[in-house]
């Protein structure tokens, strides 16, 4: 039998403001456990939780980004259960009324951009977290990231494959991180996703019983995952059982998962309209300011790359793929002006070899635009080659400084002097008669011999336009 794969994305982006969604405790990462929990976090007695303006005004911005539709009136409710981690044992989330409805984001499906469906995006507060190692068979409770501030989007169950999820999710992941909503750092689990995966035989309309696998918070293991639990439903079903609705998680070492607990519905949350929270009034004054301070989006700024810079859709592609690098080649642009191949492929080739190297994000670069701009104004207008700005790049990453200090104290100038490269040509071709003669008689592959010679006699500067140049002249006879 045929199958379908069916499979949609509830995402959890943490919203980058610095105190949480209901409360002034701070957001900051790493601090000691419970530091950062204050009494409305801990659900004290008494206390009443005060919405966070910055949070809404991210969920705003990513509803206009991708085209949804923000609600004027929202409601906040009280989504019911019972963990250790969740001290009011209630979560604060959004259900009948979220702040965002509809919206898409386009992936690429066989070579043909295509839409995927957002059904929603709704603000919560996070839970804490239950810590089971080095306890010795106990669990800790760090309530530090209660009430951190998410925007759960979830998707409609669009892909139909692993690599389509994960096509969605780092898309995703760079337009939140591009409008500056999240920091989409998934190792601190400011960017993690659940996946509900199905399978049905192919043809059939209606859905099979889904599974979720929770928390996912790599790409790479997210795709594993969801490949694992494919095979995991089809092999099932054809053996003759019945998948059961249920959460399950992703065991990385075994590559496999396993269930966690049934699934619940909505029901079984009993959610409620929170009485401590008035409804979330949102007017167009509000939204006009939001989408005013929005920056070009990344597809538009693809194009516009495209259009404007004469850039293939390729390096476009890649130089949008996070907001600070296309600042940086935008800043790079503007002070090497009417290059944009060439700061294109130093930006994609050189700087991103060496922070990849170092483990470095673009906004840690050891090299600035202006540092770079130098340079490649030195190729430009010849004063050295591709070879020699590749040696000049890593003196710049390594000591800093300025290319023309570098050129300078190194003598890397290359030599274009025509005088000069004859003078070695000439000196060259009296030293090999017997070369000189082969090349003659219509042995081409010769004249790398000379090339090669002819740079170490230069020790490297020749500009090599000009060198091949006067020695196919001169060899031509």
């Amino acid at each position: 039998m045929e199958w379908e794969v069916v499979i949609g994305l509830e995402t959890h982006a943490q919203l980058a403001t610095h105190s949480k969604i209901f409360s002034g405790a701070s957001t900051a990462f790493g601090a000691a456990p419970n530091a950062q929990a204050c009494a409305v976090d801990l659900a004290l007695p008494g206390v009443l939780p005060v919405l966070n303006r910055a949070a809404v005004e991210h969920a705003i911005r990513f509803g206009l980004a991708v085209g949804g539709e923000v609600a004027a009136r929202s409601v906040f409710a009280r989504k019911n259960y019972f963990y250790p981690d969740l001290p009011k044992g209630y979560q604060i989330s959004q259900f009948e009324i979220p702040v965002v409805s509809g919206g898409r984001i386009f992936i690429e499906r066989d070579g043909v951009e295509t839409a995927i469906r957002l059904t929603r995006a709704h603000l919560e507060e996070d839970a804490g977290k239950s810590l089971h190692e080095d306890f010795h068979g106990l669990s800790g409770i760090d309530l530090n990231r209660a009430g951190t501030p998410l925007l759960e989007i979830v998707s409609e169950p669009d892909m139909r494959s692993a690599a389509e999820a994960v096509a969605y999710a780092r898309i995703l992941h760079r337009l939140v991180t591009w409008i500056g909503i999240c920091d989409g750092n998934m190792q601190e689990g400011s960017f993690r996703c659940d996946a509900n995966v199905s399978v049905r035989p192919k043809g059939q309309q209606a859905f099979g019983t889904r599974c979720e696998i929770k928390n996912l918070n790599s790409f790479r293991f997210m795709e594993k995952a969801i490949e694992y639990e494919i095979q995991r439903q089809i092999e099932w079903i054809e053996s003759g059982g019945t998948v059961v609705q249920e959460t399950r998680l992703y065991d990385p070492d075994r590559d496999e998962t396993r269930p966690m607990r049934s699934k619940e519905d909505a029901q079984d949350y009993r959610y409620f309209p929170d009485p401590d929270l008035l409804p979330l009034c949102i007017d167009t004054p509000w939204i006009d300011r939001v989408r005013e301070s929005l920056p070009e989006l990344p597809e538009a700024m693809r194009g516009r790359f495209v259009t404007d810079f004469g850039l293939s859709p390729y390096d476009a592609g890649v130089l949008t793929a996070s907001y600070d690098l296309a600042q940086y080649f935008l800043a790079l642009m503007a002070d090497v002006a009417g290059e944009a191949k060439l700061c294109a492929n130093w930006v994609s080739g050189e700087l991103a070899a060496a922070l990849h190297r170092d483990g470095l994000e673009v906004r840690q670069s050891r090299i600035s635009p202006a540092q770079l701009g130098g340079l490649l104004r030195r190729i430009q207008d010849g004063t050295v080659s591709g070879k020699m700005a590749k040696e000049i790049f890593d003196a710049l990453w390594n000591d800093g400084g300025d290319a023309d200090t570098i050129i300078a104290s190194k003598g890397l100038q290359q030599i274009s002097d025509v005088s000069a490269l004859e003078k070695i040509v000439e000196e060259l071709m009296a030293a090999h008669p017997d070369q000189v003669a082969e090349y003659r008689s219509g042995k081409e592959k010769v004249f790398g011999f000379f090339v090669g010679r002819a740079m170490k006699a230069s020790g490297g500067r020749a500009n090599p336009a000009q060198l091949n140049a006067i020695l196919k002249a001169r060899l031509a006879g």
